[in-house]
């Protein structure tokens, strides 16, 4: 089966036909048309401007991913939540628009369960049980999927998540948007143990996150500092803030595993999966535990937003579960995985 995924959760407007071939996802077209550009004049993104960006850009994404109608398909998927609602809105009525005119088989797909499903996108796929560490703008949260379309929430974030402390982090020093990249950029330029940030959390055994306190505790440092800062210390900030990041993202992630010693492969997905230091420090700390046990990170085009992940949980939506009807379904800014 051959599915057309739409993705207008934030401010990518993205669509991709994604094959089922042999039990797992095949990427036949894949479209993400950015918004960045236009956002980054205002500091961040603003929903009404990104909601108008999509209902301009979806007819040419289309087009583009379709190959002008040489590319055809058998279902439709699309976001359905969480992301900005007006948002949602324009990616829904298209793929509504789209089933209605064709009469094809319809999945509305959670944007999270779309990141879970983007490690099934490279050359190795994960072994089940997993433990999937969601890492984004949004969202910080520890998931064990024992099955396909199975999930046991483990731990979240109670406050900011890791992507939103990286942005807030990036205003303080004055960086501008996108934040998380480029604080990831001056934080190369830095030394990791410049400065020391508390951990959140440290209960023993818990697996639930809290970054607002590594954000306040830079903003309260930058203020007992000689302003301007020099660039030197904005990048030992930036890196010494990138450390304890990845260090409570891999520490919590080493509790689960302790908690759960079934488990036969470790995830990292989300946006904020394709800081390359959080990549191989969580590698370097799953590793030394466990060996033997199966790391995964996707390739760097689908860990920020993309159709493709939509896609690739929708294949696994055809194979273990149902359409849906496209009629009962609403977008749900705050929708949870289920």
């Amino acid at each position: 089966m051959r599915i057309l995924a739409i993705e207008t959760s934030c401010d990518e407007t993205a669509m991709a036909i994604i094959e089922d071939v042999n039990f797992r996802p095949h990427i036949i077209s894949n479209v993400v048309a950015s918004q960045m550009a236009v956002h980054a004049e205002s500091g961040g993104v603003i929903p009404n401007i990104a909601a108008r960006l999509h209902t301009e850009a979806l007819p040419h994404v289309l087009k583009e991913v379709t190959q002008n109608k040489k590319l055809d398909y058998d279902a439709i998927a699309v976001t359905a939540g969480p992301g900005l609602i007006g948002c949602l809105l324009i990616g829904m009525s298209a793929a509504k628009a789209l089933a209605l005119a064709s009469g094809k088989p319809f999945f509305a797909i959670n944007h999270l369960e779309g990141h879970v499903y983007s490690a099934w996108l490279g050359e190795e796929i994960p072994e089940l049980p997993a433990l999937i560490v969601i890492v984004s703008g949004g969202h910080t949260e520890l998931v064990l999927m024992d099955r396909h379309l199975h999930y046991k929430h483990l731990g979240h974030t109670r406050d900011d998540a890791a992507g939103e402390a990286f942005d807030k982090v990036a205003r303080l020093l004055g960086l501008g948007y996108p934040g998380g990249p480029k604080v990831a950029e001056l934080a190369k330029h830095g030394k990791r143990d410049a400065y020391k940030f508390p951990i959140g959390i440290m209960e023993k055994d818990s697996m639930e996150f809290s970054f607002s306190g590594i954000k306040a505790s830079v903003a309260h440092l930058i203020s007992q500092l000689p302003q301007p800062l020099a660039q030197h210390t904005k990048a030992d900030i930036a890196a010494s803030f990138e450390h304890v990041v990845a260090e409570t993202i891999a520490r919590k992630t080493l509790t689960a595993m302790r908690y759960y010693p079934g488990i036969k492969s470790v995830c990292l997905v989300g946006g904020v999966s394709a800081n390359t230091y959080l990549r191989k420090h969580l590698e370097q700390a799953v590793k030394t535990a466990t060996p033997e046990i199966q790391y995964i990170v996707p390739p760097f085009e689908f860990c920020t937003d993309n159709a493709a992940m939509i896609g690739a949980a929708a294949v696994y939506h055809h194979l273990f579960g149902k359409p849906d009807d496209w009629r009962n379904v609403e977008v749900d800014p705050n929708r949870e995985l289920v």
